[in-house]
């Protein structure tokens, strides 16, 4: 068994994990072109499911739109921490962004309560108040996408980006949709039930390795 281990430095794992990735690709007849590969390719390098090669839905242009956003300093509102936690902050803050979750603040804790609605809606109002570009990087909460679309319509926020990536069962599929019936939002969606926090971080990192 041992003498089928791939030996090898630290630095080449990742490499050789993404060559692995793109002859498994083209093994299964499957064509990967512009900006939207090296997405597609770091969201199977994190889960090894290679089911995002067709479930990931990108608006028009959505990658090069955020790729300027960030250049123009835009940051990123994500829905855990666990998300949060995920994403490469000093390739972020290069470009004068920065990184916010608002899910464990008292404030947002006591509008959810207030209004009878989840902590991940009431961060999303937070969000609303910032003035500066933001991106949304939702991996878990539904309820906030639903709220993302619902400011959008009341024009109290205007996203760079949503990056819809929820995972689960209940209101996943149909909050997705909401998102991809937005004419002027930029999004990446993983339709279907799939996605997750660390879906949500690996599309944001593949955006900034991208720079």
């Amino acid at each position: 068994m041992l003498a089928e281990i791939e030996v090898m430095a630290p630095q080449e794992i990742e490499k050789r994990s993404f060559e692995i990735i793109t002859e498994e690709l083209k093994h299964r007849g499957i064509k990967l072109s512009g900006l939207q590969a090296p997405v597609i390719k770091r969201c199977i390098h994190t889960s090894a499911d290679f089911d995002y090669a067709g479930n990931l839905a990108f608006s028009e242009g959505a990658v090069e739109k955020a790729l300027e956003a960030i250049r123009g300093g835009a940051s990123i509102v994500t829905d855990t921490q666990m998300g949060c936690s995920g994403i490469n902050k000093s390739v972020l803050s290069r470009f004068g962004g920065q990184v916010y979750c608002f899910m464990s603040d008292e404030d947002v804790a006591e509008t959810a309560k207030k209004n009878g609605t989840t902590r991940a809606a009431a961060s999303m109002d937070k969000a609303g108040i910032l003035k500066e570009k933001l991106i949304f990087a939702i991996g878990n909460a539904p309820t906030a996408l639903i709220r993302l679309y619902e400011l959008i319509h009341l024009e109290r926020l205007k996203p760079e980006l949503i990056i819809g990536v929820p995972v689960g069962f209940v209101n996943v599929v149909q909050s997705k949709e909401l998102i991809m019936s937005l004419s002027d939002t930029p999004y990446i969606v993983a339709r279907g039930r799939k996605g997750g926090s660390n879906i949500a971080a690996c599309i944001c990192n593949a955006l900034l390795y991208m720079l």
